[in-house]
């Protein structure tokens, strides 16, 4: 049987608009996926519908598909995206009322089930002991791809989605094209590999890579995966197109956003430590030799709500005595902030100042005030009125880069389980019809995997001071309130080194944040790498910005760019 070649056009809402487009002319493609949903972005959906109740789906997607649905159609590609967000109904009845004012004969489906709002406190009684969080605006479970091959067993074009799993947009596919079923552990496995490095689009071609100069990533092309029946794929991208797929690119892609070696999903437990990558030619990697293992018993349901409100102003601090005037207009708005004090307060002072500097932006720290509070006034008038009742009455040289506002709400986010029989997972066929998909049937409580041991170490030899970017690439991102930092080894030496330098400890003293914070390493020999989960260090969550880099983006670049003694073999 010819491989399925899925691909992909979108890795998050406000992706590149044309890739659609892109996707469909380039080359040959089978089936095309989008992935429109984050943690931050269900939140933003939620205050949609609370606006709107017929909204809380990717409007951008409407967009895009007016443009393109009549290619789809003219060249037997099917779509399937998660934009539905919190309504997939309403999105369905919109590609369906689209397609009819252009013309086009198409099949649309949906998925339902994901959305636990309606019977929220008896569903999560169980799984959160003291009641529903007040304020949530979304509580969603992550389900698996049998919903989407039940759509597209029966005909669907066309199939919109609510929250899945990003892999699930490539497992549901897959599963409906070789027959597979339930318990078809390896080749569903080998599915999610697949899907995970494609789920975030140009992160998979040479975006936001940390060897970004090895080619030329200015535009990188969108990637696809062809996937065999055995659940082996190559991931590839159209010819022609920019960035570049190497083995490099795709183990960035495969650490971001994951833990330890089992990677749980409600269809298949992915045994990353059993992956194993190798060039296939030219932007082709091939991934083969995963193996999986039953579901865990539970889905997981992600609950967005309000936290309160929040509000900045960040001081600009220039030339001698930056920490006097920081303490100065510390002590100053803590006098004025007493009559109503914000439950929260937390300063921030980033030196970028240099000395002798030839503009004064180059002479200029920053020093950063972030107060929440339940009470959007207490955050947002009295905060204003105290900084700029300073303005004549401060330091010298006082200014800030932009009034504070009035406040504005914040997200938190919070992960629960509950037991994958509490979740009504349907497909809504093209005709109406609506078919039940079962949960697992066999389920398996995941346990820690040992550690592997470690590779014999590398013979010592001179060492000289350099950032540890020199030899390994990094791929840092979030989950919920932790971070994770994947960092890897670009050889078998470096490998070697890595594997013994760089533990908990070290991780500890190159990242001083991450000190007081529980930090787990997990090894992955087969890519090479090292896998750090931070818990805690993002707070409640992106939509809390609880910290400068809220969703730990750049947290692997920071580890990448600190110093320590490395084998001069190495360098």
């Amino acid at each position: 049987m010819n491989p399925l070649r899925i691909g992909n056009f979108s890795g998050f809402y406000g992706d590149r608009a044309d890739a659609l487009r892109e996707m469909l002319t380039g080359g040959e493609i089978d089936v095309l996926t989008g992935d429109y949903l984050a943690e931050l972005t269900m939140l933003i959906l939620g205050r949609d519908r609370l606006k709107d109740p017929a909204a809380g789906y990717a409007r951008t997607f409407l967009r895009q598909l007016e443009d393109c649905l009549g290619i789809a159609h003219e060249r037997g590609v099917r779509i399937v995206t998660n934009a539905g967000g919190l309504n997939p109904a309403s999105l369905a009845d919109a590609v369906r009322q689209l397609a009819g004012r252009l013309g086009i004969p198409v099949r649309v489906a949906h998925v339902e089930g994901d959305d636990l709002a309606p019977a929220l406190p008896q569903v999560l009684d169980s799984a959160r002991p003291g009641g529903t969080p007040t304020g949530t605006l979304a509580a969603h479970a992550y389900l698996g791809g049998f919903g989407i091959a039940e759509c597209l067993r029966f005909g669907a074009d066309v199939v919109i989605t609510g929250r899945v799993t990003d892999a699930a947009l490539v497992t549901g596919p897959a599963a409906a094209h070789f027959g597979w079923q339930p318990g078809e552990y390896d080749r569903l496995a080998g599915a999610v590999v697949a899907g995970h490095v494609l789920e975030c689009g140009t992160q998979a071609t040479g975006g936001n890579y940390a060897f970004f100069g090895e080619g030329d990533v200015r535009r990188p092309g969108f990637p696809l995966a062809e996937i065999h029946a055995d659940g082996t794929a190559v991931i590839t991208k159209h010819p022609g197109t920019g960035g570049f797929v190497d083995v490099g690119t795709v183990t960035a892609q495969l650490l971001y956003e994951t833990g330890g070696a089992r990677y749980l999903g409600p269809d298949v437990t992915t045994r990353l430590d059993t992956v194993r990558l190798s060039q296939d030619g030219p932007d082709r990697v091939r991934i083969e030799g995963v193996r999986g293992e039953a579901p865990p018993p539970t889905l997981k349901v992600g609950l967005n709500r309000l936290g309160g409100h929040r509000n900045e102003v960040t001081f600009v601090l220039t030339g001698l005595d930056i920490e006097a005037k920081a303490d100065l207009v510390r002590e100053q708005l803590t006098d004025a902030l007493a009559k109503s004090p914000p439950a929260e307060v937390r300063w921030d002072l980033v030196r970028t100042d240099r000395a002798d500097a030839d503009t004064e932006e180059r002479a200029s720290a920053l020093l950063r005030l972030v107060v929440r509070d339940p009470d959007q006034q207490v955050v947002g008038r009295a905060l204003t009125g105290a900084a700029v009742e300073l303005a004549l009455a401060s330091y010298p040289g006082f200014h800030v880069l932009a009034p504070p506002g009035k406040g504005a709400p914040y997200g938190v986010f919070e992960d629960v389980y509950v037991p994958q029989g509490a979740v009504d997972h349907v497909a809504v066929l093209p005709d109406s019809r609506r078919v039940s998909v079962p949960p697992a049937q066999d389920t398996l409580v995941p346990e820690d995997v040992p550690q592997p041991p470690l590779p014999d170490p590398l013979v010592p030899g001179p060492v000289r001071r350099a950032p540890l970017g020199l030899v390994a690439g990094a791929r840092s991102g979030d989950k919920g309130g932790n971070a994770n930092v994947g960092v890897w080894a670009r050889s078998d030496d470096a490998w070697r080194w890595l594997a013994h330098e760089l533990t908990c400890e070290r991780f500890r003293q190159l990242l001083p944040e991450s000190r007081d914070l529980p930090v787990t390493r997990h090894l992955l020999p087969n890519l090479r790498a090292v896998n750090f989960v931070v818990e805690g260090i993002l707070g409640a969550g992106v939509a809390a910005q609880h910290r400068f880099d809220p969703q730990a983006k750049a947290l692997g670049e920071w580890l990448r760019s600190r110093h320590l003694d490395i084998p001069e073999a190495l360098l």
